[in-house]
């Protein structure tokens, strides 16, 4: 049985975890006059090997240096990313991240290592290889006192050794999106997560995307968005987006559907990373956050991280939501001279819930709205999908606000709200107005394109209603998922 005592535990050394154990290590304990005591568990310290995790937005690399922590990018070969390029039936936009800012794109197990390091280099912090089984609970008040654990063994056979327990004054969720402890947490009131793709991914070998160190994004017509980033200097993240339910050749959905819409240059190089390497998926999953007092936690212990809520990936914002809350909350706990003083910590996550609310409400509605656009499936959503491009193509306040919110630069789900409804009326207006093709191309003719008659605006007025239900259906459902808890 473990001797020591902490004052913190941490379950979970991933992005969230690690960063904030090293983030509580310049916390001193008022009662000692030392760093806190922080125990930092994780099932297995070595590298991790995921296809998700591996493009921080500007508004992470920000939260990163606030948290002393910027030098876990250098070493790792991490690309800078300068915006995003989308890309629909040939045509290309530009969207560059404002003001000369900068993203970084890389492997996410190389990432996770080098936060680690800082987290095992930080002082008072003990970095623990164990399997957290199961939460120790009062008997009497159920207040959570620490956990039970398996190390994993020292003598390199990879064997188990007898359960331990670690007592902390306060515990921390941080075990990731499939995590084992959501429900014990918040009981009943706890949340699945709702799973409507998954991301299918493979390493794409040196090629030359459309614009380089920008993150490519392209429009697959009756299909999911395909993401494209490089992660080094020689490997590029293809990530496929692949509705439920799954096909049963994967290899095949992705030869037939989608390699033929992705820019010529890319099609060498996709045959060839479907045939050598190994296609894994990842679940898109979406969970609105729960405000963690009251009924909706136990005393002793919370969630951080995607155990607590998840966005869908399309957008990249998760760690840094995750960094971003680590930022707010290693502030908030400075101020707490008691982790036992439940009063004490229900007033902080209170106040660390609000703090948060705006930047992560913003890029958790973003996410799944331009899913829904970019992943259009019925003909509403392509005449958004359609208009959304050429809000992009129109340049100024068109492209800079919306990707200042996609990068975690700008907070505001009332901006959003603005542009994503101006994008809706913009959809209608260019319905009524923009050049249509009429006939495909046959022998040889050339398509030809025509703006809609006249007679066929009593046809379009009715459809322009529904565009705008539509949108508001996209969009509502979405807020409602975050506001309800304000």
């Amino acid at each position: 049985m473990s001797s020591v005592h902490h004052d913190i535990l941490i379950v979970g050394a991933g992005v969230a975890g690690s960063a904030l154990a090293h983030a509580l290590s310049t916390i001193t304990s008022k009662s000692r006059g030392s760093p806190i005591r922080v125990a930092l568990l994780e099932r297995s310290l070595s590298e991790p090997d995921r296809i998700v995790g591996e493009l921080l937005q500007p508004g992470g690399v920000e939260a990163l240096h606030k948290l002393g922590m910027e030098a876990a990018l250098d070493g790792i070969d991490a690309i800078p990313e300068h915006g995003y390029c989308v890309v629909q039936a040939g045509r290309l936009v530009h969207i560059p991240y404002p003001d000369g800012r900068q993203g970084r794109s890389f492997h996410h197990g190389q990432f996770i290592m080098g936060l680690r390091e800082h987290a095992r280099r930080a002082p008072g912090v003990d970095v623990i290889e164990a399997t957290v089984n199961e939460l120790i609970e009062c008997q009497h008040t159920k207040r959570v006192l620490g956990v039970r654990a398996t190390r994993t063994s020292t003598s390199g056979d990879g064997t188990k050794g007898e359960k331990e327990s670690f007592f902390a004054d306060l515990v921390i969720i941080a075990d990731g999106c499939f995590s084992n402890f959501r429900g014990s947490v918040m009981g009943k009131s706890a949340r699945q997560s709702t799973t409507r793709s998954y991301f299918v991914g493979a390493i794409l070998k040196d090629v030359r995307l459309p614009m380089p160190q920008h993150g490519t994004v392209a429009l697959i017509k009756g299909h999911g968005p395909v993401l494209l980033y490089q992660v080094s200097e020689h490997d590029t993240r293809m990530l496929v987006d692949v509705k439920n339910p799954l096909p049963s050749d994967l290899k095949g959905h992705i030869l037939t559907n989608i390699v033929p819409q992705l820019p010529a240059s890319l099609h060498i190089a996709v045959h060839e990373a479907l045939e050598n390497d190994r296609l894994r998926r990842m679940p898109n999953s979406f969970l609105p956050p729960v405000e963690q007092v009251g009924k909706y936690t136990k005393e002793g212990v919370f969630l951080l991280g995607d155990a607590w809520n998840m966005r869908h990936p399309l957008t990249g914002g998760g760690m840094t939501v995750a960094l971003n809350d680590v930022v707010i909350l290693s502030q908030l706990l400075a101020e707490i001279d008691n982790f036992t003083n439940w009063d004490q910590m229900s007033d902080l996550l209170s106040r660390w819930h609000w703090a948060r609310k705006p930047l992560s409400s913003t890029i958790n509605i973003l996410s799944v709205a331009l899913y829904d656009l970019f992943g259009a499936d019925d003909e509403c959503l392509v005449v958004l999908q359609n208009g959304c491009f050429k809000y992009f193509e129109c340049g100024g306040d068109c492209v800079r606000d919306p990707v200042s919110l996609l990068a975690g630069i700008a907070a505001s789900p009332s901006l959003l709200a603005y542009h994503f409804f101006y994008v809706a009326f913009y959809s209608i207006w260019v319905m009524f107005t923009h050049p249509r093709l009429v006939n495909n191309q046959v022998n040889g003719e050339k398509p030809v394109l025509e703006a809609p008659p006249i007679w066929d605006y009593p046809y379009l007025c009715l459809k322009s209603v529904k565009v705008f239900w539509t949108a508001c259906a996209v969009f509502g459902p979405l807020l409602w998922s975050e506001v309800r808890w304000w």
